[in-house]
């Protein structure tokens, strides 16, 4: 859904229909998402209306991004570790 939504405003049911689900789930979803403070929703009429917020996935994003760095380091840190353990376990012995 939010994928659909990057693109723009889009009702409940253009939402679920490649998703193939009902209207009730669809709703369902959006309301996690409205929780999460990533969607916001009006009604006009009958029909439910949707978009995406950016500030808070921007948000996501970067705390994201945060801890995709240190993981990174921590495993850059580790290969290099491994490499000095296989290159000393290959020095001959004796």
């Amino acid at each position: 859904m939010l994928k659909q939504l990057a693109d723009g405003e889009r009702n409940l049911t253009e939402l679920a229909a490649p998703l193939r689900m009902s209207f009730p789930a669809a709703s369902k979803h959006v309301r996690v998402l409205e929780r999460a403070r990533l969607v916001r929703r009006r009604v006009k009429g009958r029909t439910h209306w949707c978009r995406i917020e950016g500030k808070p996935l921007a948000e996501a994003n970067q705390w994201l991004e945060d801890y995709r760095r240190i993981w990174e380091g921590n495993f850059q840190r580790l290969n290099a570790l491994l490499d000095e353990l296989k290159a000393a376990d290959s020095e001959p012995r004796g």
